[in-house]
C-alpha cells in the first residue's frame, strides 16, 4: 500500500554505511588510545609520587582535630542573637563607679609600663632599643655634646626671626643651609665613631655599621629631655 521512495533509501544505506565504517575505524583506534592514556596516567602517577614530600606523621582523624580545636559555636542569624553574642563575650556589664575604677587602674598600669620603659628596664622596651648593643649607644650619644641636638630648637629660633623681622629674611636662608652642613658633619662623625666603639666593645656583633649609625643620629636629633628612654649618664661622663 505504501510506496518507498527510491531516494530516501539510498541515502539510508549510506548514512548507515559510513556510520558502520564510523564504528570500525573507532574499534580499530580504542585499544592504542586506551594504552597512550594508560601510560600517560602510570608516567603522571610517578612524577607525583617522586616530587610529593612526605609530611613525616600521619594525619589525625577527623575526630582527634574536631576534639582538638573544640566545638564550634553556630552563626548568629539575627542581629538580636549577635548583639546577645557580643555581651555574652564581654562579660558582666559595669556600673559607672566600676568602670571609673578600671580606667583608673588601667591608667596607672600604662604609667608604670611607660615609666620602667623610660628607665631603661628591658623587659618594657622597644624592639630598637633591646639589647647591650643600643644600651652602650645610647650611653655614647647622652655623654657626648651633639650638634645635632639643635636642630629643633634652632629652627625654631629662625622661624620666629623670620616672621618677626621680615628684613632678615635674606639671612635666614643661607643660615638654614649651614646649619643643616653642620648637623650632616656631626652625624657622619658620631656614626664612624659609635661603629668603631662597638667593635671593639662587642666584636661578636653583627649590625651593619650603618643601621648602628643611623641609631646614633636619630637619638642624637633629639633633644635630651624628650629621648626615650631616659638618658642614664652625664654630659662628659666616660663611657667604656
Amino acid at each position: 500500500m505504501y510506496r518507498t521512495d527510491p531516494l530516501r533509501s539510498n541515502l539510508a544505506n549510506v548514512r548507515l554505511l559510513g556510520r558502520k565504517k564510523d564504528e570500525e575505524q573507532g574499534a580499530a583506534q580504542t585499544p592504542v588510545e586506551a594504552t597512550e592514556i594508560s601510560d600517560s596516567t602510570r608516567a603522571a602517577a610517578s612524577r607525583a609520587a617522586q616530587t610529593t614530600a612526605p609530611k613525616g606523621r600521619p594525619t589525625p582523624p577527623r575526630s582527634a582535630a574536631a576534639r582538638r580545636k573544640g566545638p564550634v559555636a553556630p552563626a548568629p542569624m539575627t542581629s538580636a542573637e549577635a548583639r546577645a553574642r557580643r555581651k555574652s563575650l564581654a562579660g558582666p556589664k559595669l556600673n559607672r563607679e566600676e568602670r571609673r575604677v578600671a580606667s583608673a587602674a588601667r591608667r596607672e598600669q600604662m604609667a608604670d609600663r611607660r615609666e620602667r620603659m623610660m628607665s631603661g628596664d628591658e623587659r618594657y622596651l622597644l624592639s630598637r632599643d633591646q639589647g647591650p648593643v643600643r644600651r652602650y649607644i645610647r650611653d655614647i650619644v647622652d655623654a657626648r655634646r651633639n650638634v645635632l641636638g639643635l636642630f629643633m630648637p634652632s629652627a625654631l629660633g629662625l622661624m620666629f626671626i623670620m616672621f618677626a623681622v621680615p628684613q632678615l629674611q635674606l639671612y635666614i636662608s643661607p643660615a638654614m643651609l649651614l646649619l643643616m652642613a653642620l648637623m650632616m658633619i656631626d652625624g657622619l662623625i658620631l656614626g664612624r665613631k659609635v661603629a668603631r666603639r662597638v667593635d671593639e666593645k662587642f666584636p661578636d656583633n653583627t649590625e651593619s655599621r650603618w643601621k648602628l649609625g643611623f641609631y646614633a643620629a636619630s637619638r642624637a636629633s633629639q633633644m635630651r629631655r624628650m629621648r626615650a628612654p631616659r638618658p642614664q649618664v652625664k654630659h662628659g661622663a666616660s663611657v667604656d
